[in-house]
């Protein structure tokens, strides 16, 4: 049974991919699309391929990527860039036939669809992007393109789940110094100086924020499932790098 998914409310071509069916090896093994990894550049480009054809159903579609780097900035795509990649954590586009692809290993990635406007997007948040405002970009620049909030569908893809996502006082207090209902995304750790913290449910509140039409979360913690790339997984076993999964959208042509 593939463990790649897909979002029950986007009726576009589109796909959370896991690790399955690629060709990397080590511990990259599977379908590592991510070039900012280690892994062997051939067989990430070959990667990129066969999600290329699981996304469109060919493998020759252009499939996009950022340069990210945590913050909230969106490229609108107008055409295939290749490898120059523009330091983005975001993407939107009105033009078919292009993939977007946001790429991960806990992060939370985000897709979007206004299927009646024609206009997809994709974005890249883990919690700097997040806290950053990466999700209110994403659908102010979907707006540009002619899309309507309350037309646009997200669903949010594999990311790491709260039992597995410690994080100290600091981090919880950037929080709570920004807006003190925060602290609902925060439970208890194992001590004073730890807790819990809920990336995905603050990617939602995020959405409904923005007031998007309908929200769909895959509920699926990357760092206990052997299905996913995860870099805090990789971090306590002490491996020197990771894979990245794709998260994908496209119009079709």
């Amino acid at each position: 049974m593939s463990k790649h998914l897909r979002a029950r409310n986007i009726a576009l071509p589109h796909a959370f991919l896991s690790r399955e069916d690629g060709v990397s090896e080590g511990l990259y093994e599977g379908l590592n699309c991510g070039p900012g990894s280690n892994d062997d550049v051939t067989a990430v480009a070959e990667n990129r391929r066969i999600a290329a054809q699981y996304v469109s159903g060919n493998a020759g579609t252009p499939l996009l990527s950022c340069y990210q780097v945590h913050g909230s900035n969106v490229a609108v795509v107008t055409g295939d860039w290749g490898e120059v990649r523009p330091k983005a954590d975001a993407m939107v586009t009105k033009r078919p036939g292009l993939i977007l692809g946001i790429l991960t290993a806990d992060c939370c990635p985000v897709l979007f669809a206004d299927m009646e406007a024609g206009v997809v997007g994709a974005a890249h948040a883990g919690w700097g992007g997040a806290f950053r405002g990466v999700v209110a970009s994403t659908v102010t620049a979907m707006q540009t393109l002619g899309a309507k909030r309350c037309n646009i569908q997200a669903a949010i893809g594999p990311t790491i789940a709260q039992p597995s996502y410690e994080v100290g006082t600091e981090f919880r207090d950037r929080f709570l110094n920004a807006d003190t209902a925060f602290e609902r995304f925060f439970t208890a750790g194992k001590d004073t100086e730890h807790f819990q913290f809920n990336l995905p449910a603050f990617v939602r509140s995020r959405l409904e924020n923005a007031g998007v039409g309908g929200i769909f979360d895959v509920e699926v913690d990357t760092y206990t499932s052997n299905a996913h790339f995860s870099y805090r997984r990789t971090t306590h076993r002490k491996e020197p790098d990771y894979g990245r999964q794709l998260s994908a959208i496209m119009l079709p042509s």
